[in-house]
């Protein structure tokens, strides 16, 4: 079914991107470093709300076309985004997600109908403290899931790696829905310790192009011999011993993350693993998942974002033919 004319967007944790979309035909895009974590440190949504107005007025005057929906995945649909949509419970696809989209007016916003996608949970976030850390949540990746499915990238039964500020194991289902998922907060801490720690002078800043492999397997042992917390101090002592280039740091650094999450995404691979992601970090988890033994692919990050806007095209379409919104 072809869409109308519309406002795609997604919200991270740290970013947004809005795109103009006229039947799968990208007009315009913008985006900004702006996203649910400056809410969470202020306390409001006003420099979402206001980032969101600037990006999608940018979008529709390069794009030169006039939209008629406004439909968002991600961080938006929670509390700190634009409004909270509840979770859907997993198993979950196409279907259960339209019928979880939730429709709001924000006319400081846009005048447009904004249709927020649900995430997906995992298990329950009710009862006993043991048992709630056995559930998992997610807003975003469930669209991307979607999405790479008709672009051809995704052949279910298999495991989706979204290495973003969280990394996420997600299975999908010879069916292509969305059945379980583990999340860490390892991508924001990453950041987390460039910008405000000791080891800020140890390493560079931003995701790095390029990871040293012989660097990230030291990180690894290290992280798997001491623990995480020792291994990033050991960051430290290097830089003191005048040990590697910040380069090389940055490589072990991330090797000793991707050794601490590395048992948290076995448990949820049971199928060919599709790794989403920018920088160097997805090739370093496909060499760390092909050392275990597991068959893994890179989703290159054009076809990440065309996978993105199919599952909201996706999305949208069951909405309007359903009838749901």
């Amino acid at each position: 079914m072809k869409h109308r004319c519309a406002i795609f967007t997604d919200v991270g944790t740290t970013n947004t991107r809005v795109w103009l979309v006229l039947d799968g035909q990208v007009l315009a895009g913008a985006q900004a470093q702006v996203g649910v974590r400056d809410t969470a440190r202020v306390g409001n949504n006003r420099k979402l709300r206001e980032t969101l107005k600037l990006l999608i007025d940018a979008a529709v005057a390069e794009g030169g076309a006039e939209p008629t929906v406004f439909v968002a995945a991600g961080m938006i649909g929670s509390a700190s985004g634009l409004a909270e949509v509840p979770h859907v419970p997993a198993p979950a696809g196409v279907a259960q997600l339209a019928a979880g989209t939730r429709r709001f007016a924000f006319p400081d916003v846009t005048p447009l109908p904004i249709l927020i996608v649900p995430g997906v949970r995992t298990g329950a976030l009710m009862g006993d403290p043991d048992s709630v850390c056995d559930a998992d949540v997610m807003r975003g990746e469930e669209t991307l899931c979607m999405g790479l499915l008709p672009i051809g990238a995704l052949s279910p039964p298999a495991a989706v790696l979204n290495l973003g500020s969280h990394w996420k194991a997600i299975r999908v289902d010879a069916g292509g829905r969305v059945v379980g998922s583990a999340t860490t907060l390892s991508g924001e801490m990453i950041h987390a310790v460039q910008s405000g720690t000791i080891l800020a002078s140890a390493v560079p800043q931003g995701r790095p192009a390029a990871l040293d492999e012989a660097w990230v397997l030291r990180g690894m042992r290290e992280q798997r011999r001491s623990g995480l917390a020792r291994a990033m101090f050991c960051v430290r002592l290097h830089e003191l011993a005048g040990g590697g280039n910040a380069e090389q740091r940055m490589a072990f650094l991330v090797g000793a993350f991707i050794a601490a999450d590395l048992d948290t995404v076995m448990s949820c691979v049971e199928a060919p693993v599709l790794i989403v992601g920018s920088g160097a970090v997805p090739a370093a988890w496909r060499a760390a998942l092909a050392r275990a033994g597991v068959k893994a692919s890179v989703v290159p990050e054009p076809q990440a974002e065309a996978a993105l806007r199919a599952g909201l095209a996706r999305v949208l379409d069951t909405c309007v033919y359903h009838q749901l919104v």
